[in-house]
């Protein structure tokens, strides 16, 4: 009998500690929700607004702009069509490879370059469309 007593001790001792594991997992996280670490001048929550050049129907908008080196800069599309936006020279892309992971923009849709590590002066262009100026700019890394 003592055998069985201390034997269902166990199992009690057993399920209790399962218990309050289960209820420590449950309870040991934040109850506030997480957000992903935000970097300085990428447009994140507390840290500047990286550099945008946006794209309407009149072309890009600002032309030229100048930012600090390792910076990033936003393209977005608020036009109706679909626009590949690549560095000079066209067809190359060779300048600033960067500038070409923008690539492809359908409406509506934006993307970053690259970080821009060297300091330099690039252009850049719509593919699609490499002769309207209103859809080429520059720009300058410091």
């Amino acid at each position: 009998m003592t055998a069985h007593l201390a034997q269902g001790t166990a199992v009690c001792s057993l399920g209790a500690a399962v218990a309050v594991a289960s209820i420590l997992a449950a309870c040991g996280g934040s109850s506030s929700p997480t957000t992903p670490s935000q970097v300085p001048g990428t447009g994140g929550g507390g840290g500047a607004q990286a550099p945008t050049i946006t794209i309407t129907s009149s072309g890009a908008s600002p032309r030229s702009m100048t930012v600090s080196l390792g910076s990033q800069v936003t393209f977005v599309n608020n036009d109706s069509r679909t626009h590949q936006m690549y560095s000079n020279p066209h067809p190359e892309h060779a300048d600033c490879p960067e500038i070409n992971q923008v690539g492809f923009l359908d409406p509506g849709q934006s993307r970053q370059t690259g970080n821009l590590n060297t300091a330099r002066t690039c252009g850049y262009h719509d593919h699609g469309e490499p002769s309207d100026v209103s859809l080429q700019g520059t720009i300058t890394i410091r």
